[in-house]
């Protein structure tokens, strides 16, 4: 029987989610990857017992995460039933619904047929009765940002979710959804996207400006740039990472010659500092103070352990940042 070390919260530090009564911890763990029928069951469970082990409340999961799409709510809901139900009060378990599910009309989207259905699959999947955030996975232009307001109230009014979140919007429709919930009291509370010393989408789209001006929370996802802000690719791209034979990818993250200078004086600096690159990309996010928390997604156990370290690093000085943002290029 799984007992939870006692010392949890002494490990973790907490964010407050915007202007919610919400608390977040620096940083979150994401089953995007990892968590689908691919994966081994023990290697899943371990990885999220010993998150939850180090103070990590925060799991993050969407209706389209495997593979197959679904398998890893299937996956995370089997490891809360069997070892955190009695933690249930304790775990802030979120997922996601936008992406393409199911065949046919009502199975993409940001309408209110398609939002309902896809958590009551979601729950279904996890075994529970309720996930405490539900976000909207992406922008459709085909759905009146009204009716995907409406849909989260009414979802929000059933029970099903505690609070709502929009995934991979940009400043101008967060403001607009904004409003929109706002008219019909949503507790609309956090923005997920993409953010990483590479990948600085919510600043051009002007996303984290709207979020801290409407006081909301901006959980960042990728942080590692697709495995590019690592170790492993200090020296180039090797065999056993995301990228090696995986031009699409490669091309998709901006991989490049001139990418690979970038890692290579990005990891002089972090190892400068007595640290991890990853280590250093995720302290790089935090710093702002404008990011809630950090997702991290992991493969192992280890991975897990080292990226958690970040939150025992040295602050980053001032001139340390200008020097990293001078090497991305921003």
């Amino acid at each position: 029987m799984y007992n939870p070390d006692e010392k949890r919260y002494e490990k973790m530090t907490f964010n407050k989610c915007g202007e919610s009564g919400l608390y977040l911890p620096k940083i979150s763990l994401g089953l995007w990857q990892n968590f689908g029928d691919n994966a081994d069951y023990d290697e899943m469970k371990d990885i999220v017992l010993t998150a939850f082990d180090m103070g990590v409340t925060h799991f993050d999961l969407a209706n389209n995460y495997g593979p197959k799409p679904g398998a890893a709510e299937v996956n995370f809901g089997k490891i809360v039933r069997e070892n955190l139900m009695p933690y249930r009060d304790e775990l802030i378990i979120s997922t996601k619904a936008g992406y393409r599910m199911w065949d046919g009309p009502y199975g993409i989207g940001g309408g209110r047929k398609y939002l309902i259905s896809s958590l009551d699959q979601s729950l279904k999947r996890l075994g529970l009765d309720y996930v405490d955030i539900f976000y909207h996975h992406c922008m459709t232009p085909d759905t009146e940002l009204k009716e995907t307001a409406l849909a989260l109230a009414d979802i929000t009014r059933s029970g099903k979710t505690i609070y709502v979140g929009m995934s991979n919007y940009n400043g101008k429709k967060m403001h607009r959804m904004y409003h929109r919930c706002d008219d019909l009291n949503v507790p609309f509370i956090i923005n997920q996207n993409r953010y990483s010393i590479f990948d600085r989408t919510v600043e051009k789209n002007d996303l984290k400006k709207e979020a801290k001006s409407k006081k909301k929370g901006l959980i960042a996802f990728s942080p590692l740039a697709q495995g590019q802000l690592t170790d492993k690719l200090a020296n180039g791209i090797v065999e056993n990472s995301r990228l090696f034979n995986n031009e699409e990818l490669q091309k998709k993250v901006g991989y490049s010659e001139g990418r690979q200078a970038q890692i290579a004086q990005l990891y002089k600096i972090a190892k400068g500092r007595g640290q991890t690159l990853s280590q250093l990309a995720i302290e790089w996010l935090l710093q702002w103070g404008e990011v809630t928390s950090v997702l991290i997604g992991v493969h192992s156990k280890a991975q897990l352990l080292e990226n958690l370290k970040a939150l025992e690093c040295e602050p980053l000085s001032k001139s340390e940042i200008m020097q990293i943002n001078a090497i991305a290029g921003k």
